[in-house]
């Protein structure tokens, strides 16, 4: 299993990049946002890669985080959703997009994605959601431990903290402390503030 490669950009394709690493040069498909695609050729990039193996076809699919590489591969666990399909979703939607649409149930977001009727959408948010609310938690989480360690390693305030992970995965100030004062938790630690108000955030 090849989870990254680190090379030159040898070239560019529609759809993909080939980056070349030791002599060899991978072809990558990824999705059309992609910082990586559009750098110029002879650029150093780090890729984090999934290899897709079926019978007839083996391809590595590219992105530029190990976010957006994880929840590719969330993506591509939905009952219809194949590998081309994820990167269809990714190239239309960021991968902060992607997880707002499901945590809020916005399958009318997901279905801009090309190839990616209502009831598709619809079918990734039911499947997803529980999933989806824990990576943002365990990404928020550590998120505010990195936080508290700047501050100087101290408990810290977990509603700060909590708060502050929040506006890091791309939600309002307001919007982040209105659910965590909703969630109704005392005493919580950041990580349980956090998980809470995800599912208030959702309701709104």
């Amino acid at each position: 299993m090849i989870h990254y490669i680190r090379g030159i950009v040898a070239g560019v394709f529609p759809g993909g990049v080939i980056i070349e690493n030791g002599g060899i040069g991978y072809e990558i498909i990824m999705p059309s946002l992609s910082a990586v695609c559009s750098v110029p050729q002879g650029s150093e990039v780090t890729v984090y890669t999934a290899m897709i193996v079926r019978e007839d076809d083996v391809s590595l699919y590219g992105f530029d985080d190990r976010k957006t590489l994880s929840l590719f591969r969330l993506l591509t666990t939905v009952s219809g959703i194949g590998a081309k399909a994820a990167v269809s979703i990714l190239s239309s939607l960021t991968a902060d997009e992607v997880q707002k649409a499901v945590v809020f149930n916005d399958p009318d977001t997901l279905s801009r994605a090309q190839g990616v009727g209502k009831k598709t959408a619809q079918r990734i948010v039911l499947e997803l959601k529980d999933k989806v609310e824990g990576m943002i938690s365990g990404s928020a989480g550590n998120a505010a431990a990195q936080a508290t360690a700047a501050s100087g390693g101290g408990p810290g305030d977990s509603v700060s903290e909590a708060v502050a992970a929040l506006v890091s995965l791309g939600y309002s100030r307001s919007e982040a402390a209105e659910a965590v004062a909703a969630c109704g938790l005392k005493d919580g630690t950041a990580e349980e503030y956090i998980r809470a108000a995800l599912k208030k955030i959702s309701r709104f």
